[in-house]
């Protein structure tokens, strides 16, 4: 491999998001209880979320938004100021969530520093993955941190024309198979899989991936073996 860029996402690689994501939608279920069963108020979040994803993009606020229209539709236009307020304050509680880096992560990037030019590519709101990553003190490592409207093929070609680099010098590590894999071996990149314990239904794919340029790792420390040789 004649590689250049090293590409990281952010959000489950770097460091965990989607649990706080659960606990939120608990809290938002918790809220909701009189209306609907638990199951049914994920559902009907869950839907409302995939609805206005072309509108709102990724991120905490507007998936903040979409718990609010959620709740006015299950309530039949019936919410109380009170719920609404209550629907705001998870929404800046999501916002202020601490950085829990995990295992491995901050060694890696040492590893890795100054052997590579070392980025994040990822997707969400830009003030809020520029806040994780200067709160968890991760920034000093990357030459270039990309916050990506989506995680298609189209996407990342852009981002590999701006970086001035061909799809065979770009290796790409994250947690899903749907936006950090499949896209990138597309466009003919090399991708790393970290499972995390836990994905977004969004996230998940209905099938396995044979590639010659892709590979699935249990941690992410797992990667220096084959980048350090």
């Amino acid at each position: 491999m004649n590689l250049k860029i090293i590409a990281f996402d952010a959000d489950d690689t770097l460091f965990a998001n989607e649990p706080y994501f659960q606990e939120t939608e608990y809290k938002f279920c918790e809220l909701m209880s009189s209306y609907l069963p638990q199951h049914s108020l994920s559902q009907e979040l869950y839907k409302t979320e995939i609805d206005n994803l072309d509108l709102y993009g990724y991120g905490i606020k507007g998936y903040t938004l979409s718990m609010l229209e959620a709740a006015i539709k299950i309530s039949c236009n019936t919410l109380s100021i009170e719920a609404v307020s209550k629907i705001i304050d998870l929404g800046k509680e999501l916002l202020q969530k601490p950085i829990e880096l995990l295992d491995g992560v901050e060694d890696t990037l040492k590893a890795l520093h100054g052997k590579y030019k070392l980025i994040v590519a990822t997707k969400g709101d830009l003030k809020d993955q520029q806040r994780k990553l200067h709160d968890s003190g991760l920034g000093p490592y990357f030459h270039h941190i990309e916050v990506m409207a989506d995680k298609q093929k189209l996407n990342y070609q852009k981002l590999l024309t701006r970086l001035e680099i061909m799809p065979e010098e770009f290796f790409m590590i994250g947690n899903s198979l749907k936006s950090d894999v499949l896209p990138v071996l597309e466009i003919g990149g090399h991708a790393v899989h970290i499972p995390f314990h836990t994905t977004w239904e969004h996230e998940k794919i209905g099938h396995t991936i044979e590639h010659p340029n892709f590979k699935t790792i249990d941690k992410i420390s797992d990667v220096l073996p084959f980048l350090l040789k």
